[in-house]
C-alpha cells in the first residue's frame, strides 16, 4: 500500500509542476489543436489550444512508478523492484504514447486535423501491441506464473489455452480497439481524463484485492494466480495520479488537451492492466463509457451506409448531446456519473465472484 501511495503522490506532483511550463512552451511554438470544420460550432473557440499534454501524463507516471520503487529500496534494500508485469504494462503505455505523439506532431506540423495515415498508425500500434502480447506469456516467476496466460478471462482466466498466435491477435484487437475508444471519448474538456481516472481506480482496487487473496499467500479455491498484483496496482496508481494532475488543467475550459499522445497511451494501458490482472472481458464494464461512445460511432456509420440516415445528430455520442443544447460541463459530469456506475458494477461483480461459496 505504501508503494501505491508514493507512486500516486510522485506522479501527481510531477504532472502539476510540469504542466504549466509545457503549456507555455506549446503556446510559444504554436503547437495547438486543429479543430475539424465539420465539428460542433462551439468547438471553434478551442482552435489553437495546446495539445500533446499526454507527454506530461506519461512522464509523470514513469517517474511515479520508478520513483516509488526507488524510495522503497532506499528504505528497505530487500524490497523487490519493478516486476515483469509492471514493466510490460509500462512498455505498452509508453509505446502507444509514442505512436500518438507522432500522430499529434504531424497534425501540428501540417496544420490539419488528421495526422498519421491509418495504415501507418495501425502498424505502429501493432508493433507495440504484439511486443506486449508476446511478452506477457513469458517471464515465469518461481511459481510458474507468467504476467498473463494465453487464455480468455472475465473475473479470472477461463476456458482452454489459446494458440499463442490467436492470443496475440486477440490482445492486439483489444489494444487497438480500446486505445481508439479513449481517443473518440477525448472530445470534450476533461471527459476522457475523468473516465480514465475511474477505470484506473478500479484497477488499483483489483490489484490490491488480488494481492491479499494470492495463491502464493494462501492456496484456496478462490485465490488468484496473478503474477504481480501489487506492482500492477502501483502502475495504475502512478498513472492515476498523473491524470489527476493533468485534469486540473484539462477541466473546462481546458488549457491543454492530452492529444493522441495521451489517449492512445491511456487506452493501451487500461487494456494492459486488464490482460495482466486476468480481467479482459470485465473491461467492458470497467471502461463502459468508452464502449458506449465507440458503439455510437459504429451505429452511426452502419445506419448511414445502409439507410442513408443518421441515428444521432453527430457522433461520437457526446457531440449528439452538444447539438441538442446540453452544456459541455453538463455532458462531462453526467458521463462521468455513467462511468462511475459502470465501475461500481464491475467491482461489485469482482467481489461477488471472489466470495467463497
Amino acid at each position: 500500500m505504501i508503494g501505491i501511495t508514493i507512486a500516486a503522490a510522485f506522479s501527481l506532483i510531477i504532472s502539476m509542476v510540469l504542466m504549466p511550463p509545457l503549456i507555455k512552451l506549446l503556446y510559444r511554438f504554436k503547437f495547438g489543436q486543429e479543430v475539424r470544420d465539420d465539428g460542433p460550432e462551439g468547438h471553434k473557440t478551442k482552435q489553437g489550444t495546446p495539445t500533446m499534454g499526454g507527454i506530461v501524463i506519461i512522464l509523470g507516471a514513469v517517474v511515479g512508478y520508478f520513483g516509488s520503487h526507488l524510495v522503497l529500496w532506499l528504505v528497505q534494500p530487500t524490497a523487490s523492484g519493478p516486476t515483469a508485469s509492471g514493466l510490460l504494462v509500462m512498455f505498452l503505455f509508453v509505446g502507444m504514447g509514442c505512436v500518438g505523439f507522432l500522430d499529434d506532431f504531424i497534425k501540428i506540423y501540417k496544420r490539419r486535423s488528421l495526422g498519421l495515415r491509418s495504415g501507418a498508425k495501425m502498424i505502429g500500434q501493432a508493433i507495440v501491441g504484439v511486443g506486449f502480447a508476446y511478452g506477457v506469456t513469458q517471464f515465469p516467476n518461481g511459481y510458474g506464473y507468467t504476467p498473463a496466460a494465453p487464455q480468455l478471462s472475465f473475473l479470472r482466466d477461463f476456458g482452454p489455452p489459446l494458440m499463442l498466435g490467436v492470443f496475440i491477435i486477440w490482445a492486439l484487437f483489444l489494444i487497438v480497439g480500446f486505445s481508439n475508444a479513449v481517443n473518440l471519448t477525448d472530445g470534450l474538456d476533461g471527459l476522457a481524463t475523468g473516465a480514465v481516472i475511474l477505470s484506473l481506480a478500479a484497477y488499483v482496487i483489483i490489484g490490491n484485492w488480488q494481492l491479499r487473496q494470492s495463491c502464493v499467500e494462501a492456496l484456496t479455491s478462490s485465490c488468484y494466480t496473478v503474477r504481480d498484483p501489487l506492482d500492477l496496482a502501483v502502475v495504475a496508481s502512478a498513472v492515476l495520479g498523473s491524470c489527476i494532475g493533468f485534469l486540473w488543467f484539462n477541466a473546462p475550459p481546458a488549457k491543454i488537451f492530452m492529444g493522441d499522445t495521451g489517449s492512445l497511451a491511456l487506452g493501451g494501458l487500461i487494456v494492459g492492466l486488464a490482460i495482466t490482472t486476468r480481467t479482459q472481458l470485465l473491461l467492458l464494464l470497467i471502461g463502459g463509457l468508452f464502449v458506449i461512445i465507440t458503439m455510437s460511432v459504429m451505429v452511426q456509420i452502419t445506419s448511414f451506409r445502409l439507410t442513408g440516415k443518421r441515428v444521432f445528430r453527430m457522433a461520437p455520442l457526446q457531440h449528439h448531446f452538444e447539438l441538442k443544447g446540453w452544456a459541455e460541463t453538463t455532458i462531462v459530469i453526467r458521463f462521468w456519473i455513467i462511468q462511475g456506475l459502470f465501475m461500481a458494477i464491475a467491482i461489485g461483480l469482482f467481489y461477488l465472484e471472489w466470495m467463497p461459496s
